[in-house]
């Protein structure tokens, strides 16, 4: 596993990827202020394109503002296309 897929708490031989929620709305809130709301949700679906099954944890941040509107029909495109989705 290299340092990368090791900080991103991702298994490079199974496509698997840990997905904090809570820090991913973080930095959905810091990318509101700096103007880089497009890179993190492209570095998002390229998350899911190479994965087989996301592990959302704490999933509850997804409800809070405008976060659930842009991620919620990735992770059902996700799903749709084959991937796993379990709640951690």
């Amino acid at each position: 596993m290299n340092r990368r897929d090791f900080f991103l708490l991702k298994d490079p031989d199974q496509g698997i990827y840990e997905l904090s929620c809570e820090k991913l709305y973080m930095r959905y809130l810091d990318s509101q202020l700096d103007g880089t709301q497009e890179q993190l949700f492209e570095r998002t679906r390229e998350t899911l394109r190479n994965s087989s099954k996301i592990l959302l944890k704490d999933a509850s941040w997804l409800n809070r503002g405008e976060l659930k509107l842009v991620l919620e029909p990735m992770l059902e495109e996700f799903q749709e296309t084959g991937g796993h989705i379990e709640y951690l």
